[in-house]
Parts: structure tokens; C-alpha cells; sequence
């Protein structure tokens, strides 16, 4: 059990874009341990990412954000398959123009991979979410690919090659919130994790789960266009996780956050 966040700001927006972003790293600190990341696109199509093997603590006062940026991923990772030990397995993953961020389980990404003659971006990478990035690469960011996807799916992607557009997607078996405003577009796997953003940077969001089977095109900080697609419902989890995995983060992470905010006026 993962946990993602983000946003998609209009240029104009005054949101301070690292606060931002530690908010949500808090918000969602609670549900892994085992890896920590967050990527960011500015002005230019290039994503930067940074990633580290540790709980969202170790991360947290170190995470920077430059003005310019309008898109930001985060992640937290409780591990299934792809050892973390292995830095490719964690998130953000590449592949390609490709960077995204996934919470949940894919349990055909092996057949993904022979399927289409795809090669993992790094020979050692194993981890499963490779293979929804591989196929948004593949088709350009088309919902109806979504539908190869056979496990559970929260997920959230940056294409190169798109540099206005944040992909997000949700498929069955994860949760996944946005918070509107005018001008900025966030994401979280909680709604509780949108309530410690809006506290953090005093900004009241329209906030709602989004369908399952829905792939949205977000630029500027707004949906610029809903897609629907099928999403595979066969799947059925042996084990249903708990979506707490690393209490201790969430509250190391959110008393740091006071202080930060506090600090930043």
C-alpha cells in the first residue's frame, strides 16, 4: 500500500510550490516506509526527479521545488514486488519520456513486457508499475491501454513529450482524491492528506474521489479533458492491506510540517 500526491499549477498561481509539496509528502508519509520521491517538470519539457531509500522523514526539510514548476509527483513506498534495495524500483519510475508514480499492485506486467517486446529501462529494474508507464509511452497517454492492466491502480504520470499535461489515472482497488481550485489542481491518495495541504498553504479546495475507470489530462491546473476507460475487475487481493503501514512517519512528518509552515509565515 503506496501512497501518491501531487499537482498541476496554472503559471500564475502563488502557491508556494516546495511547501506544496512538503504538505502532501506529510499527508501521505503514513502509507509506506520502504522508499520516498517526488519529481518535478518547470518550463521546459525535462522532469528531475529524487528519490531515496527511506521513510518521507529523511526527505522531508531537504525537498526543494523551484518557483517555475507548475507539475509535481510524490510518492511513499510499502513494497510488493521490486526490491527497494534496487533504486529503479523505486519511485518516480522512468521509462522513457515517461516518469510516473503508482499505487497498488499489477500482476501482468511480465506478459505487459513479452507482449509488446518492451525492455525494462534498467536491466535489473523488476518492480510491476514499470509496466503502466511502459504502455503510456507506448500509446501516447490513451486511456483504452489501461484496459491491458490486469491488479489495482492509482497512478499518475509525466510525459516528456507532453510538457503542458499531468496524466491521472484511476482503475479499481486504490483510492485517489483532487482538490480544485481556479488556478491549481492537487492529488492525493487520502482526502485527508488534501485537509493537511489546505491547512498548510490556507487555500479551500472543491475536493472529490475520482471514478474508478477515469484517466484525466490536467494542464495548467485544470482538466482540460475525462477519459473513460474498462478497468479490469478480476483481480482480487489475497491479503487486503492495511493502508496505515508507517504511523510513525506520519507523525514524525506532520509535526515537522507545522514547524516548517510556521517558519515559512
Amino acid at each position: 500500500m503506496c501512497g501518491i500526491a501531487g499537482y498541476s499549477l496554472d503559471g500564475a498561481s502563488q502557491v508556494r510550490r516546495t511547501l506544496a509539496a512538503q504538505a502532501l509528502l506529510a499527508g501521505i508519509a503514513e502509507r509506506g516506509a520502504d522508499a520516498v520521491g517526488y519529481a518535478y517538470r518547470s518550463t521546459d519539457s525535462a522532469v528531475s526527479i529524487v528519490k531515496r531509500r527511506s521513510g518521507a522523514s529523511a526527505l522531508l526539510d531537504e525537498l526543494y521545488v523551484p518557483a517555475a514548476a507548475t507539475q509535481v509527483l510524490v510518492h511513499v513506498r510499502d513494497y510488493t514486488k521490486g526490491h527497494p534495495t534496487i533504486e529503479a524500483n523505486n519511485h518516480p519510475i522512468r521509462h522513457g519520456a515517461v516518469v510516473g508514480i503508482h499505487n497498488g499492485i499489477i500482476v501482468n506486467d511480465d506478459e505487459i513486457f513479452e507482449r509488446y517486446g518492451f525492455q525494462r529501462a534498467t536491466p535489473e529494474m523488476t518492480v510491476d508499475s514499470e509496466a503502466i508507464f511502459a504502455l503510456a509511452e507506448h500509446a501516447d497517454g490513451r486511456s483504452e491501454v489501461l484496459e491491458e492492466l490486469h491488479g489495482a491502480m492509482a497512478t499518475s504520470w509525466l510525459d516528456e513529450r507532453a510538457p503542458s499535461t499531468l496524466f491521472l489515472a484511476r482503475a479499481v482497488g486504490r483510492p485517489l482524491w483532487i482538490g480544485t481550485t481556479g488556478k491549481e489542481l492537487f492529488f492525493a491518495s487520502t482526502r485527508d492528506a488534501l485537509d493537511v495541504l489546505e491547512r498548510t498553504i490556507r487555500l479551500s479546495l472543491r475536493k472529490r474521489e475520482l471514478d474508478e475507470g477515469t484517466l484525466l489530462h490536467v494542464v495548467d491546473g485544470h482538466v482540460e479533458s475525462v477519459h473513460r476507460f474498462h478497468p479490469d475487475r478480476s483481480y482480487v487481493e489475497e491479503t487486503i492491506l492495511p493502508s496505515v503501514r508507517a504511523p510513525q512517519e506520519g507523525v514524525s512528518c506532520l509535526k515537522r510540517l507545522a514547524a516548517i509552515a510556521l517558519a515559512a509565515g
